[in-house]
C-alpha cells in the first residue's frame, strides 16, 4: 500500500518541520521580480483611509463647536450664580442695617457721631489750631443731592411768575432751543 500525504492524495510525505505548501527551490527569481519592492517610507494612505479620516475631522469639527457653546454657558451659569450670591448677600446686609436704624442708641450715636450732636446737660467741645482750623474728627453733614431737574410745579411756578413780568424787546426763542438748553 502507497504512502499518503496528509491532504490525502498519493506521493511524498512532508518531513517534520517543514512548512507545508509549495516546497523550497521551486520559486524563481522571475516571480520574486514581480513583487513590488516596498520603500521604508512608512505606510500609505488608501482612500478608505483618507475617508475614515476626513469624517472624523468632521466629527471633531462639529463636536468643538457644541464643547464652545456648552463652556460659554456653563461660565455664564457660574457668574449668575456668583452675582446672585452676591446680591444676597447685600440684602442681608442691608436688613441688618435697617434692623440697627430701628434701635432708638444706634440711632443716638449715630446722631452724635455725624452730626456733633450733644444730650441735655452735656457740653460739646471743638478744638481749634492756631489757624482757626478745627483739630480731631470733625463731624460733617452728608453731601446734598445733587440739583434735579426741576419737577412739573415748578415748571408751572416758573411761568405763572414769568407772566407777571413786563414784555422784554428780545424776539421770543426757539422752542427747540429752549428744549435743548434744558
Amino acid at each position: 500500500m502507497a504512502s499518503r500525504s496528509p491532504r490525502g492524495r498519493p506521493g511524498r510525505q512532508r518531513p517534520p518541520g517543514q512548512p507545508r505548501g509549495r516546497t523550497p527551490g521551486r520559486t524563481t527569481q522571475a516571480a520574486a521580480a514581480k513583487k513590488p519592492a516596498r520603500t521604508g517610507s512608512g505606510p500609505q494612505l488608501t482612500t478608505r483611509a483618507i475617508v475614515l479620516l476626513s469624517v472624523v475631522l468632521l466629527l471633531v469639527a462639529s463636536y468643538t463647536s457644541t464643547l464652545h457653546a456648552w463652556w460659554d454657558q456653563r461660565g455664564d451659569i457660574q457668574s449668575t450664580k456668583a452675582e446672585i450670591v452676591m446680591r444676597k448677600q447685600a440684602i442681608e446686609d442691608l436688613n441688618d442695617e435697617k434692623a440697627r436704624w430701628e434701635d432708638p442708641a444706634y440711632v443716638k450715636q449715630q446722631a452724635r457721631a455725624r452730626f456733633g450732636w450733644v444730650m441735655p446737660g452735656e457740653v460739646g467741645y471743638r478744638v481749634i489750631g492756631a489757624d482757626g482750623v478745627v483739630r480731631g474728627d470733625v463731624p460733617t453733614l452728608d453731601e446734598p443731592p445733587a440739583a434735579k431737574t426741576p419737577q412739573w410745579y415748578d415748571k408751572l411756578w416758573g411761568s405763572v411768575k414769568q407772566s407777571g413780568k413786563e414784555p422784554s424787546d428780545k424776539k421770543p426763542e426757539d422752542p427747540d432751543a429752549v428744549i435743548k438748553k434744558q
